[in-house]
């Protein structure tokens, strides 16, 4: 059953990438908890494995490495063999490499751009098919304040992260009158392992949450209820659109 007011996704099959830590575990745990199944995919076998522990049996897990793109076909096929055929995709894999413009190199651009963008695009490619079967589907990417925003050290990562947002629009041009509907979420600033490096510095953090409306930065829980109500029948008639839950920090 749903989880209080959180819209009820029993029947539903979902994936989360990047579902190791961070906005991608939340987002696999909200998910199953909210009824629907999940396959949760990173690379890490000991974290996916504590994650399925706490799913109650609505978790599975695949361990795959994303940046493996001539893979994901063959990763598609498998993610539809513990439930069954998914029709929600979550997008939460991510990699920040941090390099400031005069120190990119292409091996730091190359895999920021295939992790944070080329792979979103490619398994859905893969997964959509079987939505379409159904009728019905969601794909939620995860954007990011740096979609509109230039920050330090984030040529290659913000780059990524401005396609996301083209991308979700052209999923959704291309998908939703098959009943597939494509949104993004953009995170404010969480403290997971992306960003880990924003809170170690506490003055920072603390100019980061002033620069919110709501004068805080985010809580974990704080991305549960957008990303059900975009993976739900409640966003029947909303796509491609970027959602930022960043306590409005892009408003200012």
């Amino acid at each position: 059953m749903g989880n209080g007011d959180h819209p009820d996704l029993s029947g539903h099959i979902a994936v989360v990438t990047g579902a190791s830590a961070g906005l991608g575990r939340r987002s696999a745990l909200a998910l199953s908890r909210a009824g629907a199944k999940v396959v949760a995919v990173a690379r890490r076998a000991a974290e996916l494995e504590t994650l399925v522990a706490e799913g109650n049996g609505q978790i599975a897990a695949e361990v795959f490495d994303l940046t493996d793109r001539d893979g994901l076909k063959d990763l598609a096929e498998k993610l539809a063999v513990p439930f069954g055929a998914p029709d929600i995709l979550v997008h939460a894999a991510g990699i920040n490499t941090r390099e400031v413009a005069d120190d990119v190199t292409p091996e730091g651009w190359d895999i920021t751009l295939n992790l944070n963008l080329s792979v979103p695009f490619f398994l859905s490619q893969h997964l959509v098919p079987a939505m379409k079967t159904k009728g019905w589907g969601r794909i939620v990417n995860f954007a990011s304040l740096q979609t509109t925003r230039a920050f330090p050290g984030g040529i290659a990562y913000g780059a990524s992260k401005a396609g996301i947002g083209q991308l979700t629009r052209a999923m959704a041009e291309a998908w939703s009158r098959d009943g597939i509907n494509a949104n993004a979420i953009g995170p404010g600033f969480f403290k997971t392992e992306l960003t880990e490096a924003v809170f170690a510095d506490p003055e920072r953090a603390a100019r980061n949450a002033a620069q919110t409306c709501i004068g805080r930065n985010g809580d974990l829980s704080d991305i549960d209820g957008p990303l059900l109500f975009l993976c739900s029948d409640q966003s029947a008639y909303v796509t491609g659109q970027v959602l930022m839950v960043d306590g409005g920090f892009t408003a200012k």
